[in-house]
């Protein structure tokens, strides 16, 4: 499998820091677009604020990963330097000057995805792209991110819903396989008793919703007998698809 994804946690200082970065980020993405298509491996990235002292930064590229932090400390420093001002415990800053320091300190904070899916596993972004022009494709369509937070009961049913994700992942990844419209789809666990639920896929979201209820239904009626009462997050991010 070429194909890897991260999901990486910067643990914020303060509440008005996640406040102030959902304001900074957006402006700032533009440089980072930039940066992610200088490297070409990046099939997807999007940030999202998990909690008021937590923000997340989710991609699914190709190669290694520290490979790819290090171009990312290169090519998008800028971006990086202006959150790890809010930060608990940053790297030394600028990052594009201490770009080894920048590999470690995100190797440090990556949460490992209990199950990993993906549409074209041995597919390239340099294919994608190469078979895209190809076949005159324009990019008319549109890739849209879904992102939902699960509120795990206690600690125990928090180790229990990690051991049930991973002995079940490979059926996992045939039910994402029959909706169709997944490219990529990852089960992390995020800490303080809580699952992600992070997917990227095509077409109108009803539809989606329609599929993935009908092909996936099972593992997520699993899970709710560990989760509180309460309704799952849906969590808002800044994406973008390659």
């Amino acid at each position: 499998m070429s194909q890897n994804h991260f999901t990486l946690r910067f643990p914020l200082n303060m509440r008005e820091d996640a406040k102030a970065l959902a304001e900074q980020l957006p402006p700032l993405m533009p440089g980072l677009f930039q940066a992610a298509d200088t490297i070409g491996t990046i099939h997807s990235s999007r940030f999202t604020i998990l909690d008021e002292k937590t923000l997340l930064f989710l991609g699914d590229f190709d190669g290694e990963f520290g490979e790819l932090m290090a171009d990312l400390a290169k090519l998008a420093g800028p971006v990086f330097d202006a959150i790890f001002q809010h930060v608990d415990d940053p790297p030394a800053t600028p990052v594009a000057n201490n770009a080894n320091a920048f590999v470690e300190w995100t190797a440090k904070h990556l949460l490992q995805a209990a199950t990993l899916f993906s549409a074209y596993p041995d597919v390239t972004v340099k294919v994608i792209k190469a078979l895209a022009t190809a076949a005159g494709v324009t990019g008319g369509g549109k890739q849209l991110p879904f992102l939902v937070i699960l509120p795990i009961k206690s600690s125990l049913a928090y180790i229990e819903v990690q051991l049930l994700l991973r002995a079940r992942s490979h059926k996992t990844q045939k039910d994402l396989a029959m909706v169709g419209t997944p490219h990529f789809a990852q089960f992390v666990p995020l800490g303080k008793n809580r699952v992600g639920f992070f997917t990227v896929y095509d077409g109108s979201f009803d539809e989606y919703i329609a599929d993935f209820t009908k092909y996936i239904g099972q593992v997520f009626d699993l899970i709710f007998k560990f989760t509180k009462t309460l309704r799952p997050h849906h969590a808002e991010s800044i994406s973008r698809s390659y």
